[in-house]
């Protein structure tokens, strides 16, 4: 085999969504994309906001000397802080610019952290329905992927954690609102989580983080909002982009921010600036740094997103679908009708509805529908999903 058997195995796992998409690719080809709802992807299809444009052009416009060279590896100090004091708002805590780093979006920024605090074998926890990539970025960094489900609301579970962590728990991976559930977990059950951690790490005598992967932080519903982090853990960061709230998920532009009183700070900061350079994303794009430096606060219209989720939901409860609302993020994750996940979304297909199978996500026995999309194409749909419906043999 000419490839390594790793990465033959991984795109076997990791396959489903990039299915979809080339199955979407052909439906759309063959009857028409207006023909076909394909809610395979959690690409953002709402414009940036309208400053984007006008901070990018100007931006690009200036031709000083020296904007396009290296900087240092943890990004621009100006962005830094600018960055920083947002995140103090968010957070609830003074949060500087030495205690964070900017990085090629919150991909980039879990490969950093993760290379930064892992030992070969060390174990981290994560929690399903997850993030597919995941997996990969623990292994890509040597450890071990543990996977804890949470409860049939997708809330978590944390006698299941308890019993998940052993000597061996280097971190626990959070991402609240959760893709593919969009459930927020709410302040009371972070502060227990904590708790629960700090317990663990006297227990065993050892460091356990709490990384918080929050691109959807600003996606949010029904005035839900998502508790600090670093107000309910001591050992936690947070990783985030503007991928999902500023719609720049090209742009590859995030950052890694550490809880100001975070154990052995210099030394984890440090480490991870050096992750940074050696793991080949050396700075992140120094033209979107300066940008999002000045658009910190901004959001795309949630409004829309909103609108669609209630739209979306309705037609899913008609057609006897049943699901969890989300309150954030842009999917649905409803319970599959078929035993087989991936026999239900083969259904789908048929009447050209694309979707992801929630084995996916580390959770057969649910889909992923991904709601951004066109209003048109979520109205459209639901004749489809009529028909698939009422001719499915349970």
């Amino acid at each position: 085999m000419s490839i390594s058997q790793k990465m033959n195995e991984f795109a076997e796992r990791s396959s489903w969504i990039r299915k979809m998409f080339e199955e979407g690719a052909k439906l759309k080809q063959e009857f028409g994309a207006e023909n076909v709802f394909d809610f395979s992807l959690g690409n953002p299809d709402l414009p940036p906001p309208p400053k984007f444009d006008e901070t990018l052009q100007r931006l690009a416009a200036d031709t000083s000397p020296g904007l396009h060279c290296y900087m240092p590896n943890g990004g621009y100090p100006h962005v830094r802080q600018a960055v920083a004091n947002q995140i103090s708002k968010e957070q609830g805590m003074t949060v500087g610019a030495d205690d964070m780093l900017m990085t090629c979006g919150a991909a980039g920024a879990l490969n950093v952290t993760l290379k930064a605090i892992l030992n070969p074998g060390e174990e981290v926890i994560v929690l399903a329905p997850f993030f597919v990539e995941y997996h990969f970025y623990i292994d890509n960094q040597g450890g071990v992927a543990k996977v804890v489900n949470t409860k049939e609301d997708f809330s978590l579970d944390l006698d299941a954690i308890k019993e998940a962590i052993t000597a061996n728990t280097k971190a626990l991976i959070i991402n609240s609102p959760n893709n593919p559930t969009g459930q927020i977990y709410p302040e009371s059950d972070m502060k227990a989580l904590g708790e629960l951690l700090a317990e663990c790490q006297k227990e065993f005598g050892t460091t356990i983080y709490m990384l918080s992967d929050e691109p959807y932080r600003k996606i949010i519903f029904d005035d839900y909002t998502v508790p600090s982090i670093f107000q309910s853990y001591q050992n936690s960061i947070v990783v985030s982009s503007y991928s999902k709230d500023l719609s720049l998920p090209g742009e590859r532009i995030g950052y890694i921010a550490v809880h100001p009183d975070i154990e052995a700070k210099q030394p984890l900061l440090g480490a991870m600036t050096l992750a940074n350079r050696i793991l080949g994303f050396v700075n992140a794009p120094a033209l979107m740094q300066r940008v999002v430096a000045e658009l910190q606060g901004l959001t795309v219209d949630n409004e829309i997103y909103a609108k669609r989720r209630k739209v979306f939901c309705e037609i899913l409860e008609q057609v006897g679908l049943e699901f969890t609302p989300p309150k954030g993020a842009f999917y649905i994750f409803p319970k599959s009708p078929l035993e087989n996940d991936a026999d239900f979304v083969n259904h789908l297909q048929k009447y050209k509805i694309l979707a992801v199978p929630g084995r996916g996500f580390g959770m057969p026995g649910y889909f992923r529908l991904a709601f951004c999309v066109d209003d048109g194409v979520i109205q459209r749909s639901a004749k489809a999903f009529q028909e698939a419906m009422s001719t499915l043999k349970l």
